[in-house]
C-alpha cells in the first residue's frame, strides 16, 4: 500500500508561483533594458553575419508572448497584429517588419504583449494552479503544464537577451548583466 503525496499546500504554490514570475519579471526588464532608448538606426543595425536587428528581436519577443502565454497557455486568440499576417507567405514578419517599424511602435507593442501576458498568466495561475494544463497539446499528446510554460518563457528571455547583449553592444557600447536600479520598463 503507498502513501498519496501530499499536494502542496496554497501558499507554497502561490510562493512557487511568485517565484517563476519574479525570475521571468527580472528577464523581461533585462531584455527591456538592452533593447531600449534606440532610434531607428539603433533597430535596424545588424552585426557579424547575422540579419537580426534589435527591432526585429523586440517584435518577435512580443509574438512568442502572445503565442507562448496568449494562446498556447491562456487559450486565447493572438490578437492584433498578428491575427492578420500570413505567416506562411512571410514566416519571417516580425523580424523584417520590426527592423522597418517606428522605435515606439515597436517598443509600444512589445510593451502591451507584457501586460496582456501578465494578465492572463495570473488569472490562468489562480483559475489551474501551476500544475494546472496549458491550453494547448503537443503533437506527440503531450499538455504542458502551466508551471513549464512559464519555464519556456524565462529560457526564451534568457536566449533573447543574449542576442539583445550582443547586437546592443555592436550599435554603442552598451554592456552589463542587468538593468540599473532606476530603470523601468
Amino acid at each position: 500500500m503507498s502513501e498519496a503525496s501530499p499536494q502542496p499546500s496554497p501558499s507554497a504554490d502561490s510562493t512557487e508561483a511568485q517565484s517563476l514570475l519574479s525570475v521571468l519579471e527580472r528577464n523581461r526588464r533585462t531584455f527591456a533594458w538592452k533593447t531600449s532608448g534606440l532610434d531607428e538606426q539603433g533597430l535596424r543595425a545588424t552585426t557579424a553575419a547575422s540579419a537580426m536587428t534589435l527591432g526585429g528581436l523586440v517584435k518577435h519577443v512580443a509574438l512568442v508572448e502572445a503565442d507562448w502565454l496568449a494562446v498556447k497557455l491562456a487559450g486565447q486568440e493572438y490578437g492584433a497584429p498578428w491575427d492578420t499576417v500570413d505567416f506562411d507567405a512571410d514566416p519571417d514578419w516580425e523580424w523584417r517588419t520590426g527592423a522597418l517599424d517606428s522605435p515606439e511602435d515597436v517598443y509600444a507593442l512589445w510593451r502591451a504583449a507584457v501586460e496582456r501576458s501578465r494578465e492572463l498568466v495570473a488569472a490562468v495561475i489562480r483559475e489551474r494552479g501551476l500544475d494546472g494544463p496549458a491550453s494547448f497539446t503537443w503533437p506527440d499528446g503531450r499538455t504542458p503544464t502551466v508551471r513549464a510554460m512559464l519555464l519556456d518563457m524565462v529560457e526564451e528571455y534568457a536566449r533573447h537577451t543574449g542576442h539583445a547583449d550582443i547586437l546592443r553592444e555592436a550599435v554603442d557600447g552598451r554592456v552589463g548583466e542587468g538593468a540599473p536600479p532606476d530603470f523601468t520598463i
